[in-house]
């Protein structure tokens, strides 16, 4: 499911600014960007962002911002002092030294970065408290997601259902049909049978026993109506709810098999195309 939430807490003269992004995804994916001085409170981040996903690919960003320091220089006694100790080390080891002006800009980086964020254990509660209220913002766009796909999923378990119902309907006039039918054929071919011949009853029955699909109907109908239930409960449905829609894809195709009708094939190709839809927009709810 997709979301977005943004929170922010004060820390000292400053704020920390924290971000959360979903998209759609089957299984739970997290990435945290966090400021190196602070990478240290990823897992409680992650552990965090478990409580309210179980699926997408979840992005948190972590920021600091507002206040002087944001917007200063480099510090050139700390530049100077790191590149002192490197040159003494190289010295010690004998190694040739000579800085660069990418050195120096990764050293004044890795410098300001340092000077700009507080310590972890200053920092954490701000951090988690901007988690906080991004993770509320962010839980409470994908409810109303979920809300949304709650209502498509019931229109669409009413298609199935008619569908279903359709191909009920049709289903004890397939025998009958098939007995017109070989009467003609047997007239056309010239056979002086009677219908209620042994071999032709017999043809019949057999003919009435492998196209009958009373129980994928009764099974169908079951999975339809734990759907419904499912969808009504509170907590996660989303993998409970594809392994039902798997059982009815079982019993669609055995519909489709045991049809022997050109209407009741027609039926099932619409069943079997609704179900897709619904497996699809399916994988991506929790």
């Amino acid at each position: 499911m997709t979301g977005y939430g943004r929170g922010s807490a004060p820390l000292g003269s400053r704020s920390v600014t924290v971000q959360v992004t979903s998209v759609n995804r089957r299984s739970l994916d997290l990435s945290v960007s966090l400021p190196a001085p602070w990478e240290g409170l990823e897992p409680e981040i992650v552990e965090e962002i478990r409580r309210v996903a179980a699926r997408g690919k979840v992005h948190v960003d972590v920021e600091m911002a507002g206040g002087a320091a944001a917007a200063g220089g480099f510090d050139d006694e700390a530049v100077g002092a790191a590149l002192a100790r490197l040159a003494a080390l190289a010295a010690a080891r004998n190694i040739p030294f000579q800085p660069t002006p990418e050195l120096l800009w990764q050293i004044a980086s890795a410098e300001k970065g340092a000077a700009e964020h507080p310590p972890l254990e200053t920092a954490r509660e701000a951090v988690l408290s901007a988690l906080g209220a991004a993770l509320a913002s962010f839980a409470d766009m994908r409810a109303r997601e979920g809300q949304a796909l709650l209502a498509d999923f019931l229109a669409r378990s009413q298609t199935l259902r008619g569908h279903v119902e359709a191909i009920a309907a049709r289903a004890p006039q397939v025998a009958p049909a098939y007995r017109e039918l070989l009467h003609r054929r047997l007239r056309e071919a010239g056979l002086d049978l009677d219908l209620g011949d042994e071999r032709v009853l017999k043809e019949i029955a057999l003919f009435a026993d492998r196209c009958d699909i009373s129980e994928e109907l009764t099974r169908f109908r079951s999975h339809l109506d734990q759907f419904a239930q499912l969808l009504g409960s509170a907590g996660e449905v989303g993998r409970k709810a594809e392994f039902i829609l798997q059982e009815m894809g079982r019993e669609a195709h055995t519909l489709g098999s045991k049809a022997n009708d050109l209407a009741i094939s027609r039926a099932v190709i619409e069943l079997k195309n609704e179900l897709e839809r619904v497996k699809e927009q399916m994988a991506n709810v929790e």
